[in-house]
């Protein structure tokens, strides 16, 4: 029995690009040599990253004044690399703080300035999106994170903003529609909707960089790895390759018209099944509940034994919430399948209908 993934990170991948990742590993290419032992600056393989890079500006519709890049680190990198391209020394930097992933950018971002917090929802446990806030126009970039993985929170509408705006999307890119326009520099782990872990997608628009005062060291310079497009090191070849050959899944699915409105149709059940249970009750405030990740708690905690168990029996994995919140976190990325959302569906009611009279 194939288990119904549920895991907040790394994701679930599509089945025909587990296959043919895996089969590259001993053939990559009918060329008898493992994709992870051919040269990164090989022919093969520097197709392989065109590809990915040509899929990303189709998918996204990125303007050609953007830059495409794969880079290592993860996000948690890019919490450092934003303000060291984008903040002068000396500099103020806006930020948004609505979750765990929010609040360390902004650890970071002040090692290197200042930073403003605009905006917190940390007063109720991160189970809101905060709206209303203004953003200063003198400050050097004005920062977000749009999914949030830990508490099932999602930005539904993004602010106007008059500075940079840069914005973390590690856990919901690729999931719905975005205007790339509105963002100056878009940054995303692979391991939520794109690939497995180890490269993480930039996009970033060409005008913004080189502006700032600081001698930037060369690995973290995104004018580094944009004029060595993004081969200045060795790059993760297979988290590329497999990044590719998702984005190949999707846009031979239909693109982002066709995954979002999956999406919305399975978080919608999920929810309604939430609100409609007896046991069960959702953490997140209605208005702000995340697409991708969805959050809720057995108003019961003695069943929760119970309802483990039967998840386990089901090969329901990956449910468990982050210890932040507690109860159940259902990550339900682009290659998670209705019919997972809807055996889950089927045990939250059979638990009901078992233990209320």
């Amino acid at each position: 029995m194939k288990k119904h993934n549920f895991s907040a990170g790394p994701c679930i991948l599509p089945d025909e690009v587990l296959k043919e990742s895996a089969s590259s590993i001993i053939n990559f290419n009918n060329l008898d040599l493992s994709l992870i032992e051919i040269s990164h600056r090989s022919k093969p393989f520097i197709e392989v990253i065109d590809e990915a890079k040509s899929l990303v500006r189709k998918i996204l519709n990125v303007p050609k004044n953007y830059s495409i890049l794969f880079l290592q680190g993860g996000a948690s990198l890019e919490f450092l690399m934003v303000p060291m391209n984008l903040m002068d020394i000396n500099g103020t930097a806006v930020y948004t703080n609505t979750g765990t992933w929010a609040n360390k950018a902004i650890i970071e971002a002040k090692k290197l300035g200042n930073v403003n917090i605009i905006a917190n929802s940390s007063d109720k446990n991160y189970s809101y999106i905060p709206k209303d806030f203004i953003i200063p126009e003198d400050a050097n970039y004005f920062h977000c994170t749009s999914n949030n993985t830990i508490y099932g929170t999602q930005i539904k509408k993004f602010p106007k903003c008059k500075i940079p705006m840069v914005c973390d999307m590690s856990s919901d890119i690729f999931s719905r529609k975005i205007d790339i326009n509105k963002f100056d520099l878009i940054y995303a782990g692979a391991q939520k909707n794109m690939g497995p872990a180890g490269t993480t997608l930039v996009i970033v628009k060409d005008e913004i960089l080189g502006k700032n005062n600081r001698d930037i060291p060369t690995m973290l310079d995104y004018r580094t790895h944009i004029n060595k497009e993004s081969m200045f090191n060795t790059p993760p070849v297979f988290a590329i390759y497999v990044s590719m050959l998702t984005l190949r899944w999707l846009d031979k699915l239909g693109g982002i018209d066709t995954i979002e409105k999956r999406n919305i149709e399975k978080a919608k059940i999920l929810y309604e099944e939430i609100d409609r249970n007896e046991l069960f009750v959702g953490t997140a405030e209605i208005e702000d509940r995340s697409n991708m990740n969805i959050c809720f708690l057995l108003k019961e905690n003695k069943l929760e034994k119970k309802f483990n168990k039967m998840c386990d029996e089901k090969g329901i994995s990956g449910i468990i919430g982050h210890r932040s919140v507690g109860g159940y976190r259902a990550s339900i990325y682009n290659a998670m399948p209705i019919e997972s959302v809807k055996e889950l569906i089927n045990l939250m009611k059979k638990l009901e209908d078992e233990n209320i009279s």
